[in-house]
């Protein structure tokens, strides 16, 4: 099944390597589904592992109390429904906030295709550092239809609204 992936690379860093790239499939993480607090403990995102943790806590007192039992299994069904579902957001939150920076989206149909795709584009020098992009020569505007033209999307394809 065909997934995209979210390449971020380090935040400073001007070489991109394994190391220094994290590929992180968007969509649902079914560890995360049955695990929701260990799950985000491996993830190293403390606060929401804390908070899932403590909710699913309360979710299991309130099964074992006599009629609160459908409540309970709410709050703990949905603790795993919205780890599962919004997991891999909050790690790629969690690496923005620490200055990580989106390098492309690539759709493919597993984790290793996706980063031999992503890997397979960046060429790099006999010294092993990145060559730099190259400079594309700006064509002046070629004289198309105005008036009533059609635009794909929100916005025209000049920028204007």
């Amino acid at each position: 099944m065909t997934s995209s992936y979210l390449v971020l690379t380090a935040p400073g860093g001007t070489d991109v390597t394994h190391e220094k790239t994290r590929v992180i499939r968007d969509g649902f993480t079914l560890l995360g589904f049955l695990f929701p607090w260990l799950w985000l403990l491996a993830h190293r995102l403390w606060l929401h592992a804390i908070a899932a943790f403590l909710l699913q806590g309360l979710g299991g007192v309130l099964m074992d109390r006599p009629g609160l039992w459908p409540a309970g299994f709410a709050i703990t069904l949905g603790i795993c429904i919205l780890v599962g579902l919004e997991g891999q957001n909050l790690r790629i939150r969690n690496l923005a906030s620490k200055g990580w920076n989106e390098a492309a989206v690539i759709t493919a149909d597993s984790l290793a295709t996706a980063e031999e795709v992503y890997f397979s584009n960046i060429e790099t020098n006999a010294d092993g550092g990145r060559m730099p992009a190259p400079e594309w020569e700006r064509h002046p505007q070629s004289p198309g239809r105005h008036g009533n033209t059609t635009s794909l999307g929100l916005f025209g394809f000049n920028g204007g609204r």
